[in-house]
């Protein structure tokens, strides 16, 4: 479940009917309005509304339910009194197993409706959605069924007398909040290993992208997780966000959002009470190229990949790239021009591999960012806002650039690839770990010695040779530093998700 594909997505009617086809469709989408708590949609309690946005055409979705502390607390208690009730706590693994399968499948029976939903909110292209993020949830989901009734306890090396066995016990209530930019993903990453292992969970999607999380709350109910068990709050991170990161009655935060965010969690978690608060937090990755890779032509195209796929908006993004200097000009020149064969287009048309940025608020944070490098940097290609409506950024290219500048130093979050040369693996090294961030990096060289042992040293989470961001359920995903705390996928997810119980039985004599 790799997230980089910019080039590669399988498309179905890649013409003008295809394009055609999508529109009907998004014109006949039923797009859920009300929060989700207890198993059924819920208008917010004051009444309140968002007003989410098509950012590719700038035209309103329709409104959403705002929910605010009132609503938060609702839902907490909805998912506290299903947990204590036992009916998905204390179900039997197996049987938690089936639900979540169920689950898995429906996603797939859906998948055009939650891929147009995903489209429409964030402007990601819808055959990228469909193709990938769709079947990627559902396997997510399906990973984590199957590992329910295959996860053992422990029994401890006591003595003749004793027998201590340690158990996985759910936590109780976890908050989930996650971000706009893989809005079905990133849910999938925390209500699967939550759920699986027992949990309920109240989910706050990203006010610019909550129709798929809600639509997932009502497929999770279809497949038989009972009433409660997952809730979903819609609303803005100042609001609802900041009242299910302070509410006592949480027993477990999982984030995924900015660095910046994930620190205002550690403050809730501080305020109200002593819980564990995982975060999946910003990067600005490098992708380090030594003058011995065998295809430059390959690597020209995954560093685009690595930067340019989701228009940039991955917290793992490869956004600084390190070029050994001989072959510098070569694969630089060439990484210009594949960025300039990839144009913004319609999410809606099939052939679209690039669509539009998430808002408004954000497109002018990119060139903004844009603007800075122009001071310092040289720019090879993009840099431009499309005309018309829309959110569309053309992907952008800087070379000749210091370590110093934003552009190399800061998470931007868009399309936007800041280029410098190195002439040793020692500057390498150093170039690429002077960061406060430590997400991911990607390497490409031919000499298996050199991947080894430069990889060794790359200070981040996961380092992918001679590939860009390599993920999948079976591997976890995370970063150290200001890249956050704790691991998605794998069964290390479930580390977040579950408290070790210790019980020791003595024989009576």
């Amino acid at each position: 479940m790799n997230e980089n594909h910019l080039h590669d997505v399988e498309t179905v009617g890649k013409d003008g009917a295809g394009l055609s086809l999508w529109h009907e469709r998004a014109a006949a989408l039923v797009l859920p309005a009300g929060a989700f708590i207890g198993g059924a949609p819920i208008e917010a309690a004051s009444g309140a509304t968002l007003a989410v946005v098509n950012p590719a055409t700038e035209l309103p979705l329709g409104p959403v339910a705002a929910c605010d502390a009132v609503d938060v607390d609702a839902a907490v208690a909805s998912a506290r009194a299903a947990f204590e009730a036992g009916s998905w706590s204390r179900r039997a693994p197996a049987e938690r197993k089936r639900v979540l399968l169920r689950l898995a499948a429906l996603i797939g029976a859906h998948g055009e409706e939650l891929a147009l939903m995903d489209s429409l909110d964030m402007g990601k292209p819808v055959a990228r959605a469909a193709t990938l993020d769709v079947p990627g949830a559902a396997e997510v989901f399906a990973w984590f069924a199957e590992a329910a009734d295959k996860v053992y306890g422990e029994v401890a090396p006591t003595g003749p007398e004793d027998l201590a066995f340690v158990t996985r016990e759910p936590l109780g209530v976890v908050g989930a909040v996650v971000p706009w930019n893989f809005p079905l993903g990133m849910a999938a990453w925390k209500l699967a290993p939550a759920l699986v292992a027992g949990n309920s969970v109240v989910l706050k999607p990203s006010e610019e992208s909550p129709h798929s999380a809600l639509r997932l709350a009502a497929l999770a109910v279809e497949a038989g997780l009972p009433a409660g068990v997952l809730n979903v709050v819609p609303g803005t991170g100042e609001v609802a966000g900041a009242a299910l990161g302070r509410h006592p009655g949480v027993d477990c935060i999982a984030f995924t959002g900015s660095t910046a965010v994930g620190r205002r969690f550690l403050g809730y978690a501080a305020e109200s009470a002593i819980r564990p608060v995982w975060l999946e937090c910003g990067g600005k990755s490098p992708i380090v190229v030594f003058a011995d890779v065998d295809d430059l032509d390959l690597t020209a195209r995954m560093v685009c990949d690595g930067i340019f796929t989701n228009q940039g908006e991955v917290c793992s993004a490869t956004s600084r790239l390190l070029v050994e200097r001989s072959i510098a000009g070569e694969l630089v020149e060439r990484v210009a021009r594949l960025a300039r064969e990839v144009r913004p287009g319609d999410p809606l048309d099939p052939d679209t591999t690039f669509g539009s940025l998430v808002s408004e608020e954000h497109t002018r944070r990119v060139l903004e960012f844009i603007a800075d490098g122009r001071a310092g940097a040289r720019l090879l290609t993009g840099g431009e806002r499309l005309p018309g409506p829309g959110c569309f950024v053309e992907p952008t290219v800087f070379e000749a650039v210091e370590p110093e500048m934003r552009i190399w130093r800061e998470e931007i979050f868009g399309p936007v690839l800041a280029v410098t040369p190195f002439d040793d693996e020692e500057e390498a090294l150093r170039l690429a770990n002077d960061t406060p961030y430590g997400l991911a990096a990607s390497l490409w060289t031919s000499r298996l010695d050199r991947a080894t042992r430069v990889g060794r040293q790359l200070r981040c989470g996961t380092v992918s040779i001679n590939a860009v961001d390599a993920l999948s359920p079976y591997t976890p995903f995370g970063g150290f530093g200001q890249s956050g705390i704790g691991r998605d996928l794998s069964l290390h997810a479930l580390d977040k998700f579950t408290g070790l119980k210790t019980t020791w039985i003595r024989r009576q004599a």
